[in-house]
Formats: C-alpha cells, sequence, structure tokens
C-alpha cells in the first residue's frame, strides 16, 4: 500500500539540489527524463502487472554517479520483478547492453527459503556500463503483483515534480470495467478513456519541457494537488480503505489466553480505565521493539500475537493489534486508526490506500489517540510526524475524524544560570534546565540509558570540547519514566573560560535543549529564497541569568532591552545591572497554533527571527576596575 513515490522526479530534484543547478537552465541541468511509460494492466481480482520504461540523458558530469545506477523496490511475497530492457544508449546511437554482471538483487529473506518474520522487501539494481555525459540510460522492468492488497480493490496515487525536465510522459491503465474504478489527475491534459468488451483504459499523456526553478517547491508539507500527477482507485470511500484493513486486523486483536493473563499482570492494582490503559501503552511501548514494513506492500495483515509477543518485536500493525487486544481484554473499547505519519496533512478526494502508512491505536470513550511505535512518547501524546493529521477509523469512521495537534505552549524550556566571573576570567556557576513536553521527551530519551560513570564526568567532557579544564556535578530525576516533564541540575567552576577584558555574549552556558539563540538560527529563512508552506507548532524558551563579577572587574555597558511581536509570536529582553551583579531575562514565546503553516505565516515568522538575532549577538562589556 506503500506506493505513493514521485518515482524518477523526486531523485532528479535531489540531484539538482545537490548540484546546485537551476532546473531551469536549459543545457546546463544535470540530467533530463527524455521519456518515462507507464503502464498498469489491473485483473478482476486486484492483482496486476505494472511496467514502466525510462529514459535518462546525462547532461552534466556531476551527474553521472547517480545515473549509473536504477533500482526497483518490490515485495517478494506478492511480487515478482522482472528487467525487460536496460541499456546504454551512447551518443553516436550504439546500444551497450547492462552485462549479466552489473545486477545485484539484495533481499529479506528467513532461513533455508522460509519467509523473512518482518520485511520481504527485495530491490533489483542495475549498473549502466561505460556512461558518459551525452549518454542516455534506458531501463525498462516489470511487477507482477499475483496477490492483490486487497482483494477485488486496486489503487495507485503519483506525482511528477514541476522541477524535472521531461521530454514526454506517458500513464495507462488497463482495468475490468465491474470494478467500478474512478480516477484523477492535477496539472496534466485531461485523461482519454477506451472501452473495448468489458475492460477500459485510462491514459494520460503530459509533458515538462520548461521545468520550474527547484527553490520554488520549498514545502515540506505534500499536498497532491498542487503537483502534476494522477490517481486511480476502485475504493469508493476512506471509510471503505479502513474496512478492508480492519476486517483481518481485528480477526487478528482477539485476545487469546495469553493475552489475557498478561494484561491482567500488566495492570496489576490499577483499577480506572484510564490507568489501565496507561499502563498498557506503557508497556507495548517499552517491551516490543518497532521494526518491518507497517503498511505496505506484502504487509497490510498484522502478524499472530503469540508472533509478537514471542520475538518481543512488531511493526506498526502488530503494535495496534496488541495494545487493542490487551485493551480488550480489560474491557476497554479501542479500534485501530490509519494515518499518514509523512508530509502529508490532507486527503485526495479520490480514495487511494497509499495516502496512509502508518497503524495508531483510538480509544473512543477518552477520545485518546496512542501510537505505542513511539517508544519514549507518553501517554496521552503523539509524535510530532502525526499530530493534527486525518485518521481512517477501522471502527466508526467518519470524515472529520482527525488527531489532536500539539498543544500551544506545551513545549517549552526554562533555563536559570548563576555565574560568578573571577579576575582572571574563570567562572563558577550553577544552572537549573526546566523542560516540558517534546523537549523534556526528548532530554529523558537522551538521558535514559546514560552510565553513571558518563554522567560523573559530564561536565568535564562538556568544556573540553572547547578545551576548557572544568570540575562539577549533573543530577536529574530518574529518567526512565514516560512523562513530559524533567529537570536537569548542574554545577561547574571552569579555569580561566572568558577573556578579560572581553565582551561577551550572554548565551547558556551549559546544556541547553532549546536555547533562544538556537530556535532562533534556526529559523532565519531567507529574502531571496522564501519558504513554503509547513509543518509547526509553537515553543517557549525562557532563559533567566545572574552574573556576579568579582571585584577587580567593572561592567562598562550593557545591551538594549528589546520587546518584539508577530501575530502568535513574542520576544522580549531585558538587562539589569545592580552594583556588580547583571541580570539577564529572555523570553521567546511561540504559540504558533499548527500542524501547518502558511508560506506567508512563515515569511514573516522568519523576519521575526531576524529582528531578534541583532540583539542576541549584542555583547555585555567588562572591563579591569583599573582600565
Amino acid at each position: 500500500m506503500n506506493l505513493e513515490r514521485w518515482k524518477t522526479g523526486v531523485f532528479a530534484v535531489a540531484v539538482l539540489a545537490a548540484f546546485g543547478v537551476r532546473a531551469d537552465e536549459g543545457g546546463d541541468r544535470p540530467l533530463q527524463i527524455e521519456y518515462e511509460n507507464i503502464h498498469y494492466v489491473v485483473n478482476d481480482d486486484g492483482s496486476y502487472t505494472e511496467s514502466r520504461e525510462t529514459a535518462t540523458r546525462v547532461l552534466r558530469e556531476q551527474a553521472l554517479e547517480y545515473a549509473k545506477n536504477e533500482t526497483v523496490g518490490y515485495s517478494t511475497s506478492i511480487q515478482k520483478a522482472e528487467v525487460l530492457e536496460a541499456y546504454t544508449l551512447k551518443a553516436d546511437g550504439r546500444r551497450i547492453a547492462v552485462p549479466p554482471g552489473n545486477y545485484q538483487v539484495s533481499a529479506s529473506s528467513g532461513q533455508q527459503g522460509d519467509s523473512p518474520v518482518y520485511s520481504d522487501r527485495s530491490t533489483l539494481t542495475v549498473v549502466f556500463p561505460e556512461l558518459e555525459v551525452g549518454d542516455t540510460t534506458v531501463f525498462s522492468y516489470r511487477l507482477t503483483a499475483n496477490t492483490p492488497l486487497f482483494a477485488g480493490h486496486f489503487s495507485v496515487i503519483e506525482s511528477f515534480s514541476p522541477a524535472t525536465y521531461y521530454g514526454d510522459l506517458t500513464v495507462s491503465i488497463d482495468a475490468p470495467v465491474q470494478l467500478d474504478a474512478r480516477h484523477m489527475s492535477w496539472h496534466m491534459p485531461e485523461p482519454k478513456v477506451k472501452r473495448a468488451g468489458d475492460r477500459e483504459r485510462v491514459s494520460w499523456h503530459w509533458r515538462n519541457r520548461e521545468p520550474v526553478e527547484r527553490e520554488t517547491l520549498r514545502d515540506s508539507v505534500f499536498n497532491v494537488e498542487r503537483y502534476p500527477g494522477y490517481a486511480f482507485s476502485t475504493f469508493d470511500s476512506y471509510a471503505q480503505i479502513a474496512q478492508a484493513y480492519g476486517g483481518p486486523a481485528n480477526a487478528k486483536a482477539a485476545p487469546t489466553a495469553r493475552v489475557r493473563e498478561l494484561a491482567d499482570e500488566i495492570a496489576g492494582d490499577a483499577r480506572e480505565p484510564r490507568d489501565v490503559a496507561r499502563r498498557l501503552y506503557e508497556w507495548v511501548s517499552r517491551n516490543i521493539t518497532y521494526a518491518g514494513n507497517c503498511i505496505g506492500l506484502g504487509a497490510v495483515v498484522p502478524r499472530d500475537l503469540d508472533v509478537v509477543l514471542d520475538n518481543r518485536m512488531g511493526d506498526c500493525k502488530d503494535h495496534a493489534t496488541l495494545l487493542q487486544a490487551l485493551l480488550t481484554a480489560r474491557g476497554i473499547h479501542s479500534t485501530q486508526a490509519l494515518i499518514n505519519a509523512g508530509g502529508t496533512y490532507s486527503l485526495p478526494d479520490i480514495p487511494v490506500a497509499s495516502v496512509v502508512n502508518h497503524v495508531i491505536t483510538y480509544i473512543p470513550d477518552m477520545e485518546l489517540y496512542l501510537d505505542s511505535t513511539a517508544a519514549t512518547v507518553p501517554f496521552g501524546s503523539l509524535p510530532t510526524s502525526i499530530a493534527g493529521k486525518p485518521v481512517l477509523l477501522v471502527e466508526g469512521h467518519h470524515a472529520d475524524a482527525r488527531t489532536p495537534a500539539n498543544d500551544i505552549g506545551g513545549d517549552g524550556q526554562k533555563l536559570v544560570t548563576r555565574l560568578r566571573v573571577d579576575p582572571d576570567g574563570s567562572i563558577s556557576g550553577s544552572q537549573r534546565l526546566e523542560l516540558s513536553g517534546r523537549l523534556a521527551v526528548a532530554a529523558r530519551d537522551q538521558f535514559r540509558d546514560m552510565p553513571a560513570s558518563d554522567v560523573e564526568q559530564l561536565v568535564k567532557r562538556y568544556f573540553q570540547q572547547a578545551s576548557l579544564k572544568a570540575t562539577g556535578k549533573v543530577s536529574f530525576p530518574d529518567p526512565k519514566p514516560l512523562l513530559e516533564q524533567f529537570s536537569i541540575d548542574a554545577e561547574f567552576d571552569v579555569e580561566k573560560m572568558l577573556p578579560v577584558p572581553a565582551g561577551i555574549q550572554v548565551q547558556p552556558w551549559f546544556i541547553s535543549f532549546a536555547p533562544v539563540s538556537g530556535v532562533v538560527a534556526g529559523n532565519l529563512g531567507s529574502d531571496e529564497h522564501p519558504p513554503g508552506e509547513s509543518g509547526c507548532s509553537g515553543m517557549v524558551s525562557e532563559e533567566q541569568y545572574e552574573l556576579e563579577f568579582a571585584d577587580g572587574l567593572r561592567v562598562v555597558a550593557l545591551p538594549q532591552d528589546v520587546s518584539l511581536e508577530y501575530e502568535g509570536v513574542s520576544y522580549t529582553a531585558s538587562y539589569r545591572q545592580e552594583g556588580n551583579t547583571v541580570r539577564v531575562h529572555r523570553l521567546l514565546n511561540d504559540r504558533t497554533p499548527g500542524p501547518v503553516c502558511s508560506p506567508e505565516y512563515n515569511a514573516g515568522y522568519a523576519a521575526m527571527m531576524r529582528r531578534i538575532m541583532p540583539e542576541l549577538r549584542s555583547q555585555l562589556i567588562y572591563l579591569r576596575a583599573k582600565e
């Protein structure tokens, strides 16, 4: 089901980016697609053959390494891959066939010919011989899917990069009329539809001989309607896709005696349904390793619960199915939900199975989505990659079903630093770092398995990176629980860290997960290349510094106070001096709602960050007392 792709086009864009070449520079393009022919023949039961032929011409030397290889990925359990033709077409017209020794097959397989337990993905790669600038690679292959992904159904969606040169592109899908398929295309001419007996052929013809500049394709959110492409599906609704997946999945989720005993053991003395659900979720998250195909070719039916429990490993379907079975064993109703874990936040009007590639759990009575494959994410939260997205509910599907977006203001860092600066530039200080939301989750994950010996050496090794000699200690609460709060306390003494006299930027002196300077620097953007649409969410970062300068030093200049605002973002910075002590306070309060931000919002946000940067670069200046 994971067939969504940009095919050759997306890789050509990557090549353009790597070489720093604009797509509209004619002969300066590194390569171009002379033609591509794509043809599907669908059978009555939804099985099919897919044939592709692509001719790629190399225009610049930098593209040779990329163009030497062509790879086909497929599922050995339901597909057979055949190379029909592969050769290098020399500029003078000679054809040099790919020799047998230039083929490489990489397969996932079990022992003694058995099927692999978690992934049957294989790749077939060909290497083109004697390839030079001006030559063209021609690659033709056929995939035969003897078993449909879902019985009686076929669907496909594909987009092409408008930044890639396509001399000619032809797509055709030949399917039985009885499958009652529907189709749609975007930024391509209307298809030709021909009916012959009990079969119907839909074909598109498109060319892109004036590709756009790659800089115009800056969206990190993928919306199929923005790009040339097509979709074809025998599904009449997304609910039907959910049901096609859910039938086999629900059958696997029936709790066995082993699962019931395990559920009781995990729940222990918990009686409230939410407490029980939390314990079951945390057990699956911590004890079942995440691995496998998830949703894709040859991977739409969860494994038996005993297999998952025996191996303590499973893909997203296995996780969701096991958690559903455990919840059912304790009287808590749940259902599985299909979702896109990539850059897609909307579903095309035509229902296509490949737009969902991940499975999570939904508990209706608690209005709670859970993803137990995210081993570090606390109960009640979701990874950013699936927050605020539409879902296909196996039971009770409705068009408005969507995971919640990240809580505004839920992610944050508060840093409090007290520092004494000695006359020789040595410092002694303490720092408390308080983290919430995703930052706390990341910090817990980083410290969860850190050996005690490494913790003891943390201060020393941190400052050693800057060739400084330091001593100190770090303490923090037990990082193992899956919680969205975490704190780190540190004390440190560093010899001759600062020059005297000097002008210094006031920045974190020790570990910081989201310093104001880091957040701002990472979002400056560019006037030359404005940002596109992106996934987004806010974050609060607060910093307090108390800098005490020893006798023999005097502060002579402080940066200016700052107060700035942009829509849901505000920034303030203040500097106060009392004798030889300076207090600094910064607050970046970013309450961007998300989960998606428009190009206009992102441009304004980047401009706001550029307004903040001068303050962060400003300096506190101190001299020796006699100077």
